[in-house]
């Protein structure tokens, strides 16, 4: 058995991060689930919020990801992600005023329709974004 994962991250832009961690906790559309060495294979989606890598039993690293898929083997795990940036890199300033804009636009866009749908998307990714951010201060990473 393996003693680590190879983790990749990968935008549409670059590949942000590939390494060898003991763990990456992802979250996954049900819940937030955790990587380790020979994990069972499985796909699953990815919500907005923090991927937590972790080597010798401490968070090495937080990346905020608005979602996507990640596919996991017993020595890899891959997440393709819409977008991806590490969480001190948040720009709380800039993401409060995404925030208030997209509220804004959904006051005014039809109940259910497709744009208020995507509106929605933005305001939860925005929203996730501003934990990330918050959680920064609370934990040094």
């Amino acid at each position: 058995m393996g003693e680590t994962v190879e983790f990749e991250l990968v935008t549409p832009e670059r590949l942000m991060l590939a390494e060898d961690v003991d763990m990456v906790v992802i979250p996954g559309s049900e819940g937030d689930f955790g990587v380790l060495p020979e994990h069972s294979p499985m796909i699953s989606t990815v919500r907005p919020g923090v991927v937590n890598i972790y080597r010798k039993g401490a968070i090495i690293r937080r990346v905020f990801v608005s979602g996507g898929f990640t596919e996991v083997g017993p020595e890899r795990c891959t997440l393709l992600a819409e977008k991806a940036m590490d969480i001190g890199d948040i720009n709380r300033d800039s993401v409060n005023a995404d925030l208030a804009d997209a509220q804004a636009r959904l006051r005014s866009a039809q109940p259910g329709g497709a744009t208020a749908k995507s509106i929605e998307r933005k305001i939860r990714i925005a929203e996730a974004m501003l934990a990330a951010a918050a959680s920064v201060n609370k934990t040094g990473h």
